[in-house]
């Protein structure tokens, strides 16, 4: 299959503080709100969660979603907080005024193998390089693995990425040098995803979206949502398919040409937001009644 039009999407975030946590990847992260929006009741594929309530989804990164690597973060109103696993290891960003500004506003920032990490409110770990950059500030996002070589099989041979830098324990790879490249770490130990687990999101031609699924059925590895059309109200219809990689990672690959109209950037997106926070009762209500929301 031809490489040269997959590309790197995003990483999906489940966030309890949709408040504090937005408030920092605007004021702290320096990112912009690329479009919001609101649903009823649960994704059909599971896009929040193995959740059924209302929930909301914030696209947020440095730039339009055609050229740069973002963040989607999910808000199911019912839940305030998941628990960790070791499983996501952080985003890296390149940015000279990311950890000046945590630190006036009052952010911890630690230090580990050598890079400032912030840890948002929702407990993502961000690793911040103090370097200008060009493209994308969003350089790699890094997964723990419990065999490298194994996921290193899965990762080049079925999603067709190139490793372009490997050491004993880890190694960085993708579809071209200039996109955000996955860093898997191997830990050496089973991978816990908790509850807090993300996904990782790829676009892919379109016709290559069902071709992923039977070469991932063929293969035996295990299908999480099997080829499915999924609707955003007054946009695009995306076809996705949801894998899992032998870590149980979750992987969506998305047709690319109906993700571009999907994700055309909206000047109300922040004001939607906003909206959307100042409108949302849901610690009020649980307040009343005496109880906090669910912590799962």
């Amino acid at each position: 299959m031809a490489q040269a039009q997959r590309r790197a999407l995003h990483y999906v975030f489940k966030i309890g503080k949709r408040t504090e946590t937005t408030k920092f990847y605007r004021d702290v992260l320096g990112m912009k709100v690329l479009r919001h929006e609101e649903f009823e009741k649960g994704c059909e594929a599971t896009c929040n969660g193995p959740y059924d309530g209302k929930w909301s989804k914030t696209m947020i990164g440095y730039g339009p979603e055609d050229s740069h690597f973002v963040v989607e973060l999910t808000y199911n109103y019912g839940i305030g907080s998941y628990k960790h696993g070791n499983d996501f290891l952080g985003l890296t960003i390149h940015s000279t005024t990311i950890v000046e500004k945590a630190k006036r506003l009052g952010y911890p920032v630690t230090q580990e193998d050598g890079l400032e990490v912030l840890v948002c409110p929702d407990g993502y770990k961000f690793k911040i390089v103090n370097k200008s950059t060009e493209g994308c500030p969003v350089k790699t996002y890094s997964l723990a693995c419990s065999n490298l070589e194994k996921s290193l099989d899965f990762w080049t041979r079925l999603v067709g990425m190139t490793v372009f830098k490997q050491e004993e324990k880890k190694a960085l790879l993708g579809f071209s040098e200039d996109q955000c490249q996955l860093e898997l770490v191997d830990l050496g130990t089973s991978i816990d995803h908790a509850t807090a687990f993300g996904r990782v999101a790829f676009g892919f031609p379109g016709i290559q979206v069902p071709e992923m699924e039977k070469l991932m059925k063929s293969d035996n590895q295990t299908i999480l949502t099997p080829l499915v059309s999924l609707p955003t109200p007054g946009k695009a219809t995306v076809t996705v398919v949801i894998v899992a990689d032998p870590d149980k990672h979750e992987i969506c690959f998305a047709s690319d040409e109906d993700f571009k109209q999907l994700s055309q950037l909206d000047p109300n997106g922040t004001e939607l937001l906003d909206q959307a926070i100042a409108a949302d009762k849901s610690n009020e209500w649980f307040a009343k009644k005496g109880k906090s929301k669910a912590a799962v």
